[in-house]
């Protein structure tokens, strides 16, 4: 068969996407079912098992392409970048429609009446997509009964022009391997959401984003980056947010933070690692 990133082509040894017919041998192609993520987020999974490290996260609101459900495990695509692996089939939804609303602020609640001194049921992350059916005053009316704060969503659409700013908010955000949510991020998830928000397709991995995004810079030009350009490492990605500093989520702390360039590509090289790629949108 001709050679696929696994990572972004819904095939298996024992089952592929229909639209996959002719260029992989499977036993089974299958049309996908289309659902939707109907929880704050829900991690991928490499395999159908809850130890299983995360791949990626989707969040509430997020179209996927479902080709089996079995022993309560969904193994399918997201519609938006691609991914493929096993979701808990539990946390999916029939797709009922588009949704009209994203949050853009860094995490927003959902109340059961539209009152904010009644307790929120559920704490949702940017990025997260919500179906309104109807409006109350200082509140959108979104599927299920819930009630969101009208100024932390708005239109389906870009937030804003900046991706750095939007990558801003997650200053703080603990990093979590896979993650794409305030509550948990990786380096490339940060990258990705940030600009998806602004309306530039970006996939999830750092390697995808080395190949996908943008010009490459000489490395000799450390010392004339500007804001938006991403330096990439082996297995690592991080965002100028002016020409010295580095936007990043680390596993070194743990968190979103700020670090001057010059002091993170020192302590990378440390550990045998120097930057590979420079990359300018």
């Amino acid at each position: 068969m001709t050679a696929f990133d696994r990572r972004i082509t819904p095939y298996r040894e024992d089952l592929a996407a229909a639209s996959l017919k002719g260029k992989v041998d499977a036993p089974r192609f299958v049309e996908p079912e289309l659902m939707r993520i109907a929880v704050p987020a829900l991690g991928m999974r490499s395999a159908p098992r809850p130890e299983a490290a995360y791949t990626t996260e989707a969040l509430m609101g997020e179209l996927v392409r479902v080709f089996e459900i079995r022993d309560g495990w969904a193994w399918g695509q997201l519609a938006d970048d691609g991914y493929v692996g096993y979701l808990p089939a539990e946390g999916l939804a029939p797709d009922h429609g588009e949704p009209t609303h994203v949050v853009a602020v860094p995490c927003a609640t959902l109340y059961p009446v539209a009152n904010i001194k009644v307790q929120p049921i559920i704490t949702i992350s940017f990025g997260a997509k919500l179906r309104a059916v109807g409006e109350a005053e200082g509140f959108v009316a979104v599927e299920n009964g819930r009630f969101a704060f009208a100024r932390h969503v708005q239109p389906i659409g870009p937030v804003g022009q900046d991706f750095v700013a939007v990558a801003e908010k997650f200053l703080g955000a603990p990093y979590v391997w896979g993650g794409r949510q305030w509550t948990g991020i990786d380096c490339s998830g940060l990258v990705q959401v940030s600009l998806r928000a602004t309306g530039i397709d970006c996939p999830r991995d750092s390697d995808m984003q080395e190949k996908g995004l943008g010009k490459a810079l000489d490395l000799t030009a450390l010392n004339a980056l500007r804001r938006g350009d991403l330096v990439f490492w082996p297995g690592h990605v991080g965002i100028m947010a002016d020409g010295e500093t580095l936007l990043h989520a680390t596993g070194h702390y743990m968190q979103v933070v700020r670090e001057p360039l010059a002091e993170a590509v020192a302590r990378i090289r440390k550990q045998g690692t120097e930057i590979r790629t420079i990359k300018r949108l």
